[in-house]
């Protein structure tokens, strides 16, 4: 598994944990939706994701997204 499918699993994961968590607790969840959301569209545009130079120092293989 590369960084790019880390980086997207590790997204739709949280999307769909803050959605489970405003239903079940408070709506105030889905303002991780909202910045995790945010966070992606700024990474298309830039290339600039977090989590992936914390997954390349950690020693992940890179792709073609974020090299």
């Amino acid at each position: 598994m590369n960084i790019d499918r880390i980086v997207l699993a590790f997204a739709g994961t949280m999307i769909l944990g803050s959605l489970a968590l405003s239903q079940l607790h408070s709506v105030n969840w889905l303002w991780l939706t909202a910045f995790v959301g945010a966070n992606l569209l700024q990474a298309s545009v830039t290339s600039f994701c977090p989590l992936a130079i914390v997954l390349k120092k950690l020693g992940m293989k890179s792709g073609c997204a974020f090299s």
